[in-house]
């Protein structure tokens, strides 16, 4: 919006309020001044109106000069964008890896977070990513979470994810019924289903049974 306003030349009228003249003023050049820039002021305002959606225009548009308009509406979009950031940032500090998880499939989680906080336009370095990723890995990598944490060369990002799904592959090449517990509950519940389902079938197989005679 502000740059389309800088292509029309209306920008000015963001910031500077109206000059005012003494009602008794005759000078034309001076009047004439005054009428262009309620002119502009007018065009700036209804520019901006025009952009926003209906229920929006109907709470501002009674705001009677551009600048006015302006700062109300640049008032309410950063509080709201402040407001975003700590949810993001509160987000990222809030989360803990858990080992009923596969690693990897929160790692992209956590990327996803980083991205929402590079979007809001917060920049973290990628040794502070590296370093956080490394705390919130899960109590089940206690060990490997020490081993990273005391070397001595710096890793990026990717190196840290690679060394990660190697680490994950490892540990399910030996032990082959590795599987996060949530995989386990949810297999134990189907085998539950299937015993209910069987049970089922063979009170209604009984049934025909007890039917035919």
């Amino acid at each position: 919006m502000y740059f389309y306003l800088t292509m029309l030349n209306l920008t000015k009228y963001l910031s500077e309020v109206c000059r005012i003249i003494s009602p008794n003023e005759q000078d034309v050049t001076t009047l004439g001044a005054l009428e262009a820039w309620k002119h502009g002021d007018f065009l700036c305002r209804n520019y901006i109106l025009n952009c926003l959606v209906n229920s929006l225009y109907n709470v501002y548009c009674n705001i009677e000069s551009a600048k006015q308009l302006w700062e109300s509406l640049e008032k309410k979009y950063k509080t709201e964008d402040a407001g975003t950031k700590k949810f993001v940032v509160a987000k990222f500090l809030d989360y803990k890896m858990v080992d009923f998880k596969s690693v990897m499939s929160q790692v992209q989680e956590l990327q996803l977070i980083l991205s929402d906080i590079s979007a809001e336009r917060m920049i973290l370095s990628e040794s502070f990513q590296v370093a956080a990723m490394i705390e919130k890995l899960p109590p089940g990598w206690s060990d490997f979470k020490n081993y990273l944490k005391h070397k001595r060369k710096e890793m990026s990002l990717e190196d840290l994810i690679l060394r990660l799904r190697i680490e994950e592959d490892n540990r399910r090449s030996a032990n082959p019924s590795f599987e996060p517990k949530a995989n386990v509950g949810e297999s134990s519940k189907s085998k539950k289903d299937r015993k209910r389902k069987m049970s089922f079938q063979g009170k209604g197989k009984q049934k025909e049974q007890f039917q035919k005679f």
